[in-house]
């Protein structure tokens, strides 16, 4: 983030009268665990991502055979989830600041566990098609509302942490996916159900029951947290301000909102940035199981789950990593560049040879150079767009954008056992967008910042009321970009 420069035109940010003033620089879950609140909303993704790459798992357990799917029929049911997930996406910030965490998260959360549930029961194309569109509109909400809910808690260098161990709950999910699907495979003919549908009707109902017990667990915003004393809530938005986000009080949406971040260059470079992780991402997690079948090895259904497991672990760990690293250098950029050249290098080893040794060690790589860059990059834009409505909408179109190349994952691994073509699609993803376009994102905002530390914008507030120039957001000359 950088130090900021002091401005004769910054909004006051003077403590309330009612409490001390060496209490402002305490934490805002000051009453509540926030280990015990990070668990919690990992918990929350863990299951949103298990229930949507679980499908890579029942796969190879038999799903396409017994449905008798062709390879497109397959991966139609993969893109039909992103169309219905990234459409949506942009809506729901808006739908949570409305209807509050605490009613909106739980109740997509029992909507999905349903419909994943009822997947289990799906004979056909057609159901399982029809399933997978509403487990993608009914998902919409959760990735880009609990980051858009975590950018309103914490200050720009306290978020990356936060959002790399919620974000490391997916590559948890993949192992714990892994460890679930080999043991839910036993249970294949109970009732009169395959091991397939099993993993469908027993992680769904997982679903269902953390959803209605996430009522009692999930609160609302700052400025409406129930938990918090009228002193606490007033110290939480005083953090907040002295960050620089002074619209951390409570906001009404306009218009104007939306075409602010619709003209703003770094929303559509973000969306580009996403893009080259999310492509990755879901073609890594979807097909991770039918990549280690393949490998030659001779492995049975149980031990290819098993197999996906290390993976999944050391990316979780070096998720966390990054985040902390980052929150301590201020930076995001330099860690996207290296971990998807890191990520490139272990794509290179599954194009590069047929030795299944070095292929499996190339997953972990993979896995490495793509976990940490989601989280980072959510945490990177969510620093550098300030106002509550704008912050959220822009959230949702570099969300959305990124989960709609999903259709793209979806569709470039259809020839093994080698998939050189998914390979190298992935490849290309990471070298050009992600590592290309996070280069390209940290130069501009060091000249930004450059011209800022230089007095060059102070026109920008020439005549403005404090008030005016506290709606301003990250426009204000003071507003230091975290690079």
């Amino acid at each position: 983030m950088g130090d900021k420069r002091s401005s004769t035109n910054t909004l006051s940010v003077e403590p309330p009268n009612s409490a001390p003033k060496e209490d402002y620089d305490r934490d805002p879950d000051e009453g509540l665990s926030e280990e015990e609140r990070a668990l919690k909303l990992c918990i929350l993704y863990l299951l949103a991502f298990l229930d949507r790459a679980n499908i890579g798992n029942a796969k190879v357990a038999g799903l396409a055979h017994d449905l008798h799917l062709t390879t497109a029929e397959f991966n139609a049911t993969l893109t039909v989830f992103f169309v219905s997930y990234s459409v949506f996406e942009p809506l729901t910030n808006v739908l949570l600041k409305r209807l509050r965490p605490s009613v909106f998260i739980p109740l997509i959360m029992v909507v999905w566990g349903l419909v994943m549930t009822f997947m289990g029961f799906v004979h056909n194309w057609s159901g399982l098609m029809a399933a997978r569109w509403f487990l993608g509109l009914a998902e919409a909400g959760l990735f880009p509302g609990i980051n858009y809910y975590l950018s309103c808690w914490y200050k720009r260098s306290e978020f990356g942490i936060r959002a790399a161990l919620f974000f490391s709950a997916a590559a948890i999910s993949g192992s714990f996916g892994g460890l679930l699907a080999a043991a839910i495979e036993q249970m294949d003919g109970v009732g009169g159900k395959r091991g397939w549908a099993w993993i469908f009707i027993l992680e769904g109902l997982l679903t269902v029951v953390f959803g209605v017990a996430s009522f009692w667990f999930v609160y609302d915003f700052p400025n409406e947290a129930k938990f918090l004393s009228p002193d606490d809530r007033a110290r939480v938005i005083r953090r907040l301000k002295a960050d620089k986000q002074s619209s951390a009080h409570s906001e009404s949406f306009s218009w104007a909102c939306l075409w602010s971040a619709l003209v703003d260059w770094k929303m559509w470079l973000g969306m580009a940035i996403y893009m080259g992780t999310t492509v990755p991402l879901y073609a890594f997690s979807i097909f991770l199981p039918s990549i280690i079948r393949d490998l030659g090895w001779g492995t049975t259904v149980v031990q290819t789950q098993l197999y996906s497991v290390p993976p999944y672990v050391v990316a979780a760990l070096l998720t966390i990593v990054v985040g902390w690293l980052s929150d301590r250098t201020r930076t995001r950029g330099i860690y996207n560049v290296v971990s998807s050249l890191l990520g490139a290098a272990g794509f290179v080893m599954l194009l590069a040879t047929r030795n299944p040794g070095v292929q499996y060690a190339g997953t972990f790589l993979g896995a490495m150079g793509i976990y940490p860059c989601i989280s980072n990059t959510i945490t990177w834009m969510a620093n550098n767009i300030e106002g509550v409505y704008r912050r959220g909408i822009v959230l949702g179109f570099v969300i959305g954008w990124g989960n709609l190349n999903g259709v793209v994952s979806s569709n470039i691994y259809f020839s093994p056992p080698r998939y050189l073509e998914g390979h190298g699609v992935v490849l290309g993803f990471l070298l050009i967008f992600l590592s290309g376009g996070s280069l390209l994102m940290t130069i501009l905002l060091r000249m930004e910042n450059r011209r800022r530390r230089l007095g060059q914008r102070d026109c920008w507030v020439e005549g403005k009321t404090a008030e005016e120039i506290s709606k301003m957001g990250d426009r204000r000359p003071d507003f230091i970009y975290t690079t």
